[in-house]
């Protein structure tokens, strides 16, 4: 997928596009997190997530196409359907699918929060050729979740929260699924399908609009923070923490009406969940 990013009157979205079979939408390449007044108050930061080794890794294809046990009418039926764990750019080195926001922000933004539930009140996450997409998704507590299948096969929703009771569910075809007042989450929650075993997404909800996601080139945005030193935390699923300080985050300084530019976060190799 590739992820673009879009600043109209402080607000910042993020908008996905497909980049091969991957799929990422509310969230992707640096979704949201902006103010629509009172600019003088807040600045930006920006950044991208790298790999730091030599050699790229090979992006693991799960089930081959027309090979799937379960729903082949269905299921890779077009497509293979691929890994999301690790995807890195072979041009930019970017890592994808990542989720950077500010811990414990100092200070508000109302104004953004406000702009980003009118622009968007609900975030989709649609099960269709038997994956989660977008395979990350981070949203504000008062965005609405919506889960649906666009598939022509029944899917399973499953995840447990940390501050949310989650869910267990079966969508039928077309079906759908809506979990609004969302408590904020201390980290992000793993989405899966028990029906097709290889579904996997991620979820993030937080109580503040100071967060995205990578795009496909690692990179990621969040405007409309509150001036003065904050902590930012890049988080991704195979080596959990990669900003220096782990979940404490990196200190960062963020001038009023000026960009923060973090530059490469690298994620070290070495690390990588096996």
């Amino acid at each position: 997928m590739k992820g673009l990013n879009i600043t109209i009157g402080g607000l910042a979205l993020g908008l996905l596009m497909s980049v091969g079979s991957a799929a990422s939408g509310a969230g992707f390449a640096g979704t949201l997190a902006a103010s629509a007044v009172g600019q003088g108050a807040y600045g930006s930061l920006k950044g991208r997530l790298v790999w730091g080794g030599d050699t790229i890794p090979p992006i693991a294809t799960l089930i081959e196409k027309g090979k799937a046990d379960k729903d082949p009418e269905v299921c890779a039926r077009d497509t293979p359907i691929k890994s999301r764990q690790l995807v890195v750019d072979p041009n930019t080195k970017g890592v994808a699918y990542g989720f950077a926001y500010i811990l414990r922000p100092k200070g508000s933004n109302p104004a953004a929060v406000e702009a980003l539930v009118k622009k968007t009140p609900k975030v989709e996450i649609d099960q269709k050729n038997c994956e989660f997409l977008p395979y990350v998704v981070a949203l504000h507590r008062e965005q609405t979740l919506v889960f649906k299948s666009s598939d022509a096969a029944s899917h399973n929703v499953r995840f447990t929260g940390f501050n949310n009771a989650g869910i267990n569910t079966t969508l039928a075809p077309g079906g759908k699924y809506e979990m609004k007042n969302l408590a904020a989450e201390r980290l992000p929650i793993p989405l899966i399908c028990d029906i097709h075993p290889w579904m996997r997404g991620w979820i993030m909800v937080f109580d503040h609009p100071f967060f995205a996601t990578t795009g496909p080139d690692g990179s990621f945005e969040i405007t409309g923070i509150p001036a003065g030193t904050q902590n930012l935390v890049v988080w991704q699923e195979m080596v959990g923490y990669t900003t220096p300080g782990a979940g404490r985050g990196m200190a960062v300084t963020i001038k009023a009406g000026e960009t923060t530019d973090v530059g490469e976060i690298k994620l070290d190799p070495a690390k990588v969940k096996k």
